[in-house]
């Protein structure tokens, strides 16, 4: 079955659930997922499925919320990220509020003009009391990134739409600001758009000016001396225990001198980081510049070198993994390494490095460890499906957690 069938399926089976749910059929619990079912029930009370856009919030009131807020600021510093995402993706990129009203979108061609039929626009209400079940409303409520796929949507006014969402945190306080969505119609969902939706909102996250009631940001885990870089399923890295802001080719640039200690020339590291895109050697040289003022000069040129401690969760991962510690191996797995990065030599260490775990896995099915591997991989049903057969019935506290995530990647 080709992708698209695969896809036309799934569409088939989203609209077949919401059209049992909407005619008081028995299908609907089996079919979606127990959140999409919970919010369909919530929209179905406060929504008619006739609705044909978002209400509108006051135009001067959602002015006043943006204007000088946290979500603002951090905004400013990273738009031209968004926008790109937005325009290579031909996405419609929203921020909102602690009540999913948006303040600030974005979107490609195509998408900026269904966005704004359906008032997906700033001042537009996507709570689920407002439009009824969507992505931006449950990553809300969850405090969890969420993905809504056509008619899972309650409103048939986006049942052509696939969205994701993820909660964006004041990394000082982690109080929850809102949350940022990515949208697109059905037919173009990808596997990593989820974990694009995360990326984005820890990249909003960095950029956050400091809470005025925490005028030092806490060192956090990663206050250690020199570098310290996540790169597992988020992007986040500390110089002396602050944080920097680094867009997504600086971070890769930065990541490869990391797995490099000894040093890279100018061309090697342009092969690492572009392959054979055409791409200039002084683009690069751009990219190191401003990389060396973030890092306060120390990045040594002749080879570019940084001379400083350097720490990541994937020397962390590997070398549990290389000592047999499986379990904790997995709980410092975050997930695929920079998520749709386009380096050649960071897809391949991602897949390195994501082969790796999955391997321990399928040799030592710790059913712990199985339980949060899935929620990173939650399709990954071999190594459910081996550390079922390993326990052969036993009674095991995940035992329920392992066998309703084999049904969830079944379905």
């Amino acid at each position: 079955m080709t992708v698209d069938a695969d896809l036309q399926a799934r569409r088939l089976d989203a609209v077949r659930a919401w059209t049992s749910f909407v005619e008081r059929g028995d299908d609907a619990a089996r079919l979606v997922r127990p959140e999409i079912l919970s919010s369909w029930t919530r929209s179905e009370a406060a929504v008619r499925t006739d609705v044909t856009e978002a209400p509108l919030a006051d135009e001067a009131d959602t002015a006043a919320r943006w204007r000088g807020s946290p979500l603002q600021a951090a905004v400013e510093r990273v738009e031209a990220e968004l926008r790109r995402t937005a325009e290579d993706g031909d996405l419609v990129v929203a921020i909102t509020d602690a009540q999913t009203r948006i303040l600030w979108t974005y979107g490609g061609r195509v998408m900026r003009r269904k966005a704004e039929t359906v008032n997906f626009v700033v001042g537009g209400r996507w709570d689920d009391q407002s439009v009824g079940t969507n992505a931006l409303d449950l990553a809300n409520r969850l405090a969890a990134p969420a993905m809504v796929f056509s008619a899972e949507h309650y409103a048939p006014i986006v049942h052509n739409w696939v969205c994701w969402a993820a909660p964006v945190h004041d990394p000082a306080t982690g109080a929850q600001l809102g949350v940022i969505d990515l949208s697109t119609t059905w037919d173009r969902t990808h596997p990593i758009g989820l974990a694009t939706a995360r990326v984005l909102a820890r990249l909003i996250e960095t950029a956050m000016p400091v809470s005025a009631h925490h005028p030092t940001l806490a060192a956090d885990e990663s206050a250690e001396p020199g570098l310290v870089m996540r790169l597992l399923g988020t992007a986040e890295t500390w110089l002396d225990g602050q944080r920097l802001l680094l867009n997504r080719r600086q971070t890769e640039v930065l990541a490869l001198l990391a797995m490099h200690p000894e040093g890279l020339s100018l061309e090697h590291l342009h092969a690492l980081v572009y392959g054979d895109q055409a791409v200039t050697l002084s683009t690069l040289k751009a990219e190191v510049s401003h990389l060396r003022s973030a890092l306060g000069g120390q990045l040594s040129s002749r080879p570019y070198r940084l001379p400083m401690p350097i720490t990541t969760d994937v020397d962390l991962v590997l070398g549990l993994l290389r000592r047999g510690r499986v379990a904790a191996a997995v709980d410092a797995y975050g997930g695929d390494l920079l998520p749709g990065t386009n380096s050649p030599a960071l897809t391949e260490l991602a897949e390195y490095v994501a082969v790796a775990v999955r391997e321990a896995l399928l040799a030592d099915p710790l059913p712990d460890a199985v339980v949060r591997y899935g929620e990173l991989a939650p399709y990954d049903t071999e190594v459910v499906e081996v550390c079922l057969a390993t326990l052969a019935g036993r009674p095991h506290p995940a035992l329920p957690l392992l066998k309703a995530r084999l049904a969830a990647a079944s379905r």
